[in-house]
């Protein structure tokens, strides 16, 4: 339905979340009518006495319903052919998954089926589920139990949206002594591991430094996510942690770890002088939504936009490759860790 494919350009162009939702709204009650039904209101000019009908949608109806493709759609869809011609489309159309994304079983908005299901329709091929681990209360983190209910189920939704896969993972925090906050062989079992820091972002230095470098040399973590932690939203300017960047970067470069570049608007972490620092240190890159919700899930095209800008390459980003290729990515650096211990 055009309802639907204008819902989905306006996510992919990064609009704001509440006019994908008015489209996608629309769509689902213009959806349980027959075109019969639809033609007799359209005529009748009483589709928009329908709840979540406004004059904009049920307009568009009735350009479709004519045979005319609606303005509103071809300006976003010329829009989305010029975004693709530059180097963030590209990258952006190059991206096979999203690395970090969170359902209603922590603190997103929607099911696991329904975050698939919009991964889906960007064209992706794969999602990496990493709801929030215990420690995050706030945030409704899971315990082991929970984990491994949620594996259970992303086990019996990918037998029905199969060949979509989703892979099981976690954000897990990083906790102040650089240790990871799940059970070691329960996150031996996830697929891929994201770990952030989410306490006490203002530690000194040092500390700061060694916990990160910690976590990196765990053998169970693959993505640093938003390493410095910092957030700028209208009401809230909270700056990033201090921490030795070019020892932390190295270390992932060393031990086979990805560095997240997240692209929440109000996050876009790591800033620009640290991507490329990153960079130049030989890292490689995830590049992903951390989206909360299904209309978030179409954020990336904004870590593209400074990823590209920072001179990152679709080689350096580990959610290019199919979901195979990403699984023996995480297992290979996994292994050596395993045999530097041994």
């Amino acid at each position: 339905m055009l309802l639907r494919r204008i819902a989905f350009l306006l996510e992919q162009a990064g609009e704001p979340a509440y006019r994908s939702r008015a489209f996608r709204r629309a769509a689902d009650t213009v959806g349980d009518l027959n075109e019969v039904e639809i033609r007799k209101r359209t005529d009748a000019g009483t589709l928009t006495d329908l709840p979540g009908v406004g004059p904009v949608t049920a307009g568009i109806v009735a350009e479709a319903l004519a045979g005319v493709t609606p303005p509103y759609l071809a300006r976003l869809q010329e829009q989305a052919l010029e975004a693709a011609s530059t180097d963030a489309g590209r990258l952006a159309a190059a991206l096979r998954g999203d690395c970090h994304v969170h359902s209603d079983w922590s603190d997103g908005v929607a099911s696991i089926r329904e975050m698939a299901m919009a991964a889906i329709e960007l064209g992706h091929e794969y999602i990496v589920l990493t709801d929030h681990s215990p420690s995050l209360r706030i945030a409704r983190g899971l315990s082991g139990d929970r984990l491994r209910e949620q594996i259970v189920a992303v086990d019996v939704l990918n037998q029905e949206l199969a060949p979509f896969r989703i892979l099981t993972g976690i954000e897990v925090d990083i906790l102040p002594d650089g240790s990871l906050d799940q059970d070691a062989d329960l996150l031996a079992r996830l697929d891929v591991v994201v770990g952030s820091v989410h306490s006490l972002l203002r530690m000194e230095r040092e500390a700061m430094t060694e916990r990160m470098l910690n976590a990196i040399e765990n053998p169970s973590l693959d993505i640093l996510g938003h390493c410095t932690g910092r957030m700028k939203t209208r009401k809230r300017d909270r700056p990033g942690s201090e921490f030795d960047s070019a020892r932390v970067f190295a270390a992932c470069a060393r031990y086979g770890k990805a560095v997240e570049v997240n692209s929440l608007a109000e996050r876009r972490d790591p800033p620009q002088r640290l991507i490329q620092e990153a960079l130049a240190l030989g890292c490689q890159f995830a590049l992903d939504s951390d989206a909360h919700s299904p209309g978030a899930l179409a954020g990336k095209r904004r870590g593209c936009e400074r990823a590209t800008a920072a001179g990152v390459t679709a080689d350096r980003v580990v959610n290019t490759r199919p979901a195979e290729a990403l699984l023996d990515w995480a297992r290979s650096h996994r292994a050596a860790a395993g045999s530097r211990r041994a």
